[in-house]
């Protein structure tokens, strides 16, 4: 008889992460919010794809890519939709991974067992992003499986690719929130405190950094006149510290091929240029600084959230 296998148990506290994320309410609430905000941005552009092909120019056909960004003025568009509730997922999945299980003093009987202590760390954040990965390429595919039923017309190879990218980015950029809040469940005791300093991060981010950024550029500027090419790219680079621009940067470039440039350009740059949509290869390389800034970013969370869980001290 051959012996069954035994399990690693790394993969095994995966296992066990990723059932209680599905069967947990937060996270069912959670997916039910931005299953419904994105068919409801699907219905949406569907009703209004064919204003916007009218106005489209020749070079900008792009059909499939629509779906993901049409709308009209009632509900925002696919990509915006992501960029917004996006962080709140990666929130919810995270603000008490740590400190729940300090709090009901499993930690201390984990541990115990011998295993690794970073596997309990690396495993939650393994299995939240897995979770996080299913739910948004199955999103993806749900908007093009309905995109395909009403408009009868497949994704060009170029327009598959680039819903590909637009995924994977979407997937980094939630991950960028699910390693913060993991930071905030550690250096917090209490769930309560590091989700709300995780929504906290949120909204400064999404809201009100970039008004600050504003209001700062405003007030160095003189009344009646305008910033320099060297001033908006500073400004612009400001901008860039917040991942939610970073995000904006990637889905603009990759889901509306005409856009060939992100920042401000002089008349030297724009006199001779050729208009016209950007191959997808051209579009990753407009936007590569920005897809490191973003994995750089959640990489120096989690390796902070590594170096302080390995410290703390369990009791």
């Amino acid at each position: 008889m051959k012996k069954n296998k035994a399990i690693n148990p790394f993969w095994a506290i995966v296992n066990k992460e990723i059932s209680d994320h599905i069967k947990s309410w937060k996270f069912i609430i959670l997916v039910s919010i931005i299953a419904l905000t994105c068919l409801g941005s699907m219905y949406s552009a569907l009703t209004n794809i064919s204003e916007a092909l009218k106005n489209s120019k020749p070079e900008d056909f792009y059909l499939f890519l629509k779906l993901y960004t049409v709308s009209d003025d009632t509900l925002p568009s696919y990509f915006i939709f992501i960029g917004f509730l996006g962080p709140l997922l990666g929130i919810g999945l995270g603000f008490d991974a740590v400190n729940s299980e300090y709090n009901r003093g499993t930690i201390s009987r984990i541990l115990s067992q011998p295993i690794p202590r970073d596997y309990l760390i690396n495993a939650k954040f393994i299995a939240a992003l897995i979770v996080i990965s299913i739910l948004f390429i199955v999103l993806s595919l749900l908007v093009m499986g309905i995109g395909l039923i009403s408009i009868g017309i497949p994704p060009t190879p170029e327009e598959f690719i680039r819903i590909i990218i637009f995924t994977l980015a979407s997937i980094i950029y939630v991950g960028l929130w699910l390693n913060l809040s993991i930071l905030f469940s550690i250096r917090f005791q209490q769930p309560a405190t590091s989700a709300l300093t995780g929504i906290a991060a949120w909204l400064f981010t999404t809201v009100f950094y970039s008004m600050l950024v504003n209001v700062i550029f405003n007030m160095i500027v003189p009344e009646g006149k305008n910033l320099s090419i060297a001033g908006e790219k500073l400004k612009l680079g400001v901008l860039r510290v917040a991942p939610n621009q970073l995000f904006s940067d990637i889905t603009t470039s990759i889901l509306a091929p005409s856009v060939r440039s992100l920042g401000p350009l002089t008349p030297q740059q724009v006199h001779g240029a050729i208009p016209g949509p950007l191959p997808v290869s051209q579009s990753i390389m407009l936007v590569w600084p920005q897809m490191v800034g973003l994995i750089a970013i959640t990489v120096v969370c989690f390796v902070i959230s590594y170096v302080l869980f390995m410290r703390k001290e369990i009791r």
